[in-house]
């Protein structure tokens, strides 16, 4: 599979993201170990989870053990699988979601998810969301402390503007390696993060590509123009939107979230499908 670079490790240029495996709709458990499965057969080898990918409070960390049981379980290799989690997201047993960016609980998080997903150093470990009622640097701060300390071997955030790229990039010394925001054809107001990214060198991870977990299976028909150019070129319409996101800038790694082997094997063959200028072109303007 084409390759795309996060820090020093090259992944594949489409990741899997784990989330519709975990929340309060997800599938059987063989399902989800079967999709991780068939992504890793696919040459996936870049997983997207985070702690609070669960039902509710009850069940915190769900998608880190699936994720770290479904490579335990794999008969082949998986030594090149960088995987990305998050902290700083909580959840009630409402289903709620809530808000910790202090550096305390952040510690605790990291600590936590390096026993869920067994391992000695996270891949890549991303502050999940500001906390409005902790100072940003705070926050970062405390991610780059464990960068420091070894607990982590990549730093990166999410749902991020500009500014907080510029500084994260600076308390981490110029070690910040990812930026996970929403991108979409449905939602496009990251253009500044994305072009940002690409002049730093640092990796752009669209989550929710296709809109959402409830709006995936419909995108060609939101959009008329991703399935007009599928039809053209006899993919579905969802990978025309991979393809569209790559093409954006070689910093781009989209995260489709799948639940079903069916479907991330579809996404994976994105990286085979090149669109014209003109295709590109009818594609932004939809």
């Amino acid at each position: 599979m084409q390759s795309r670079r996060i820090g020093d490790t090259q992944v594949s240029a489409i990741g899997l993201g784990e989330m519709p495996m975990s929340l309060a709709s997800r599938p059987p458990e063989q399902q989800s170990i079967d999709t991780v499965h068939a992504a890793l057969e696919a040459g996936v080898t870049f997983i997207d989870t985070a702690d609070a990918y669960a039902r509710d409070g009850g069940d915190f960390g769900h998608g880190e053990s699936l994720v770290a049981k479904a490579l335990a379980t794999y008969g082949g290799d998986t030594s090149e699988v960088l995987v990305a989690t998050k902290g700083g997201h909580t959840r009630d047993a409402n289903q709620g979601w809530g808000l910790n960016g202090s550096p305390e609980y952040l510690r605790q998080a990291c600590d936590a998810s390096l026993k869920r997903l067994g391992v000695d150093v996270i891949g890549l470990y991303q502050f999940h969301r500001p906390d409005p009622r902790v100072d940003y640097a705070d926050s970062v701060g405390a991610i780059r402390d464990l960068l420091d300390a070894g607990k982590i071997r990549y730093a990166g955030i999410s749902n991020a503007d500009p500014e907080q790229i510029r500084l994260s990039n600076e308390i981490l010394g110029g070690r910040l390696v990812s930026v996970q925001n929403q991108f979409s054809p449905a939602f496009r107001s990251s253009e500044p993060e994305l072009s940002l990214c690409a002049d730093l060198g640092i990796a752009f991870l669209p989550w929710s590509p296709f809109g959402g977990i409830s709006k995936a299976g419909d995108l060609g028909s939101r959009f008329a123009p991703f399935a007009k150019v599928g039809e053209a070129h006899g993919v579905s319409p969802q990978q025309v939107c991979l393809a569209w996101l790559l093409a954006k800038a070689p910093v781009v790694i989209p995260i489709p979230g799948s639940s079903r082997p069916e479907t991330i094997r579809d996404s994976a063959a994105a990286v085979h499908l090149t669109l014209s200028a003109e295709e590109l072109a009818e594609l932004d303007a939809a």
